[in-house]
C-alpha cells in the first residue's frame, strides 16, 4: 500500500466531492484528479494511469444519462471523437520523462483552472445564439484536444466545453454532453495507449477505493446537473485549487525552481 488510512481517506473524500462537482457540468474530473494525486503519489505513471480510470468511471454513467434523456447524439459527436480518438491514442504512447511530464501538466491543470473559471461567468444562451460552424472545425477541435488529453490523462472536455461555449456552438446543455462524451472516448483511448506503451500503474487498493469513491461522486452530480443545479460558486473554488496546484507541480516538479 502506497499510502496509509488517513491520506487514503482523505483523498476518497477529495475524489468524491471532485466527482460530484465536475460530472454536473458534464466533466470527469481528470485535471483535478491529477492535481490531488500529484500532493499524494510520488509515480507519475501511477498518477496517470488513475486519473484516466476514475475519468472513464464518472463520465460513462454520465454519458449514459445524457444520452437516456435525449440531450446527446451520436450524429453531432461523430466528427469530434473521429480525430480526438486516434490522437489521444498516439499522445498516451509517448513515453515522457519525468521532468516533461510534470511540466505539461503543470500547464494543463493552469489553463484548465482558468478553463473552469471562465465558463462561470459564461451567461445561459437561448437556442437561437447558437452559431453553425463549418465540419472541420469539429475536427480540428477534437484532435487537437483529444492528443492533449493523451499525454496527460485528461479527458479533455473540461478545455473543450469553455471553447464551444465560448464560440456559441451549441446550447449549454448539449456542450456538457458533447464534452462527458469527448471524455468518455478519450479516457478509453489514453489507457489503451498507456497499456500500449507499458507504463500502466495501478496500486489496487487505492486504485479501487477511488473508483467507488468517483462512482459515487459521479452519479450524486450527474443526477444534479440534471435538476438545474449549477453550483458555480464551488467550481470557483474548485479552479483556484486546481490552479494553486498546477503552478506548485510547475515551480516544483516541473521547472525545478524550488
Amino acid at each position: 500500500m502506497l499510502l496509509d488510512n488517513t491520506e487514503l481517506l482523505l483523498l476518497c473524500l477529495g475524489f468524491f466531492i471532485v466527482a460530484t462537482l465536475y460530472s454536473s457540468v458534464g466533466f470527469g474530473g481528470g485535471s483535478s484528479y491529477l492535481a490531488l494525486l500529484t500532493l499524494f503519489l510520488p509515480s507519475f505513471f501511477a498518477i496517470r494511469s488513475i486519473a484516466l480510470i476514475c475519468n472513464l468511471v464518472v463520465v460513462s454513467g454520465s454519458s449514459y444519462l445524457y444520452f437516456k434523456h435525449g440531450h446527446a447524439k451520436i450524429k453531432d459527436f461523430i466528427p469530434f471523437v473521429i480525430t480526438s480518438i486516434p490522437l489521444a491514442f498516439i499522445g498516451a504512447s509517448f513515453k515522457l520523462n519525468e521532468h516533461v511530464f510534470f511540466i505539461i501538466l503543470g500547464i494543463s491543470l493552469v489553463l484548465s483552472a482558468l478553463a473552469l473559471a471562465g465558463q462561470t461567468f459564461m451567461k445561459k444562451r437561448a437556442a437561437q445564439d447558437v452559431k453553425k460552424y463549418p465540419t472541420y472545425f469539429n475536427y480540428i477541435m477534437g484532435g487537437a484536444i483529444g492528443f492533449l488529453s493523451g499525454l496527460v490523462g485528461i479527458g479533455g472536455g473540461i478545455f473543450l466545453a469553455p471553447v464551444l461555449n465560448h464560440f456559441k456552438w451549441n446550447t449549454a446543455l448539449k456542450i456538457a454532453a458533447l464534452a462527458s462524451f469527448f471524455i468518455l472516448v478519450n479516457s478509453i483511448s489514453g489507457l489503451l495507449g498507456v497499456l500500449n506503451s507499458g507504463t500502466i500503474a495501478l496500486p489496487w487498493k487505492e486504485t479501487i477505493l477511488l473508483i467507488i469513491a468517483v462512482f459515487l461522486g459521479g452519479q450524486l452530480g450527474i443526477r444534479l446537473s440534471l435538476k438545474k443545479l449549477t453550483p458555480n460558486n464551488i467550481k470557483r473554488l474548485t479552479a483556484l485549487l486546481v490552479f494553486v496546484v498546477g503552478i506548485r507541480v510547475l515551480l516544483k516538479n516541473g521547472l525545478n525552481v524550488l
